[in-house]
């Protein structure tokens, strides 16, 4: 009869190997696909979900790329295939997904696009007493224009200032100190 296991005996029997991310893993979280003509917050809501997909599959480092740009359709396959694969081949797959991100928004929101979401954002009132749709516009627009809300107290006190008078006094009296 042994004696009980040495402490690093027992962490081994409890760790578990975790299985690596099939591309049908991945597909199996439904990410969306991406034509590049939905606009700057159509990309936003690509790269969201391409980020939590990334998150929920496990998705290893070295196959973001190669996964996420299986979701492209149309332009932004055009894009991909011509303007990437062709000029950066073999190296194309392996920029980061941070570099990806840059290069889609780069040509997919043009500075006067993200220009006209921050002065929208900077107006952005409920109208009549629809704050569902007010939430959900500003959330997107929040993701968009970072620079108008670089910490969470920005974003709370922004979000709050477009809230009509019957409610914005509740609000700020409670003080929130986190959005959502």
């Amino acid at each position: 009869m042994r004696g009980s296991p040495h402490s690093h005996e027992i962490y081994e029997m409890n760790v578990q190997t975790a299985s690596p991310c099939f591309y049908a893993d991945f597909m199996k979280c439904q990410p969306l696909n991406f034509k590049g003509t939905e606009g700057v917050v159509g990309l936003t809501r690509w790269i969201e979900k391409m980020e939590s997909v990334f998150n929920i599959s496990g998705c290893a480092i070295e196959n973001q790329v190669k996964f996420a740009t299986c979701t492209l359709l149309g332009a932004a396959l055009t894009w991909w295939d011509d303007g990437q694969i062709r000029t950066l081949d073999p190296e194309a797959y392996a920029m980061t997904w941070e570099v990806l991100k840059k290069k889609m928004t780069d040509k997919y929101c043009p500075q006067g696009e993200i220009k006209k979401l921050e002065i929208e954002l900077w107006d952005l009132k409920v109208k009549g007493n629809d704050v569902p749709t007010y939430t959900e516009r500003f959330q997107e627009l929040t993701l968009i224009c970072t620079k108008f809300v670089a910490n969470e107290t920005e974003k709370v006190d922004k979000y709050i200032s477009g809230l009509p008078d019957n409610i914005y006094g509740n609000v700020k009296s409670a003080r929130p100190k986190t959005f959502g």
